[in-house]
C-alpha cells in the first residue's frame, strides 16, 4: 500500500494554483470541473507520478474551523522535504514568498515555514544527516 493523494484546504483554488506552481514550483497534475466542483491537484516535478496534493476548496464550515485553528497554532498543513532547505528558501523567496520562519535548526532537521496565502502554513524540512 502507498499514499497516492492527500488534500489541503484552500480558500481560493486559482490563488492556490498560482502559489503552489509559480512560487513553490510544483506541477499541475489534474484540473477538471463538474458543476461547481473542481478537482485540482499538483505534484512534484521530480516525481510526476508520485503523491498528488489536492487543492480542495474549503467550503465546509467544520474544515474551515480546523484550518483556521491549526494555522493560529502555528501548525503546518503540509510539509515538503528537500536536501537543501536554504537553497529552496532562496529560490522560493526570489519568486515573491516571505517566510514566517527562516531556515531554523531544530532537533534532527532544519525547517522553514511560510504562509501559502490561502489559509495554510507550509513547512519545508531538511532532515539532518548523522
Amino acid at each position: 500500500m502507498k499514499i497516492k493523494l492527500t488534500s489541503i484546504y484552500v480558500d481560493d483554488q486559482e490563488k492556490a494554483l498560482a502559489f503552489y506552481t509559480g512560487v513553490l514550483g510544483l506541477t499541475k497534475k489534474a484540473d477538471f470541473s463538474n458543476g461547481p466542483f473542481r478537482w485540482l491537484t499538483v505534484a512534484s516535478p521530480d516525481e510526476p507520478e508520485g503523491t498528488e496534493l489536492q487543492l480542495a476548496l474549503n467550503d465546509n464550515p467544520a474544515a474551515k474551523a480546523y484550518q483556521q485553528a491549526i494555522f493560529q497554532q502555528g501548525q503546518p498543513a503540509v510539509m515538503f522535504f528537500t536536501d537543501d532547505v536554504k537553497g529552496e528558501c532562496e529560490r522560493i523567496a526570489a519568486r515573491g514568498a516571505s517566510f514566517k520562519m527562516p531556515p531554523t535548526e531544530v532537533t534532527g532537521s532544519t525547517i522553514a515555514q511560510l504562509d501559502d496565502g490561502c489559509g495554510n502554513l507550509i513547512q519545508i524540512t531538511q532532515l539532518a544527516r548523522w
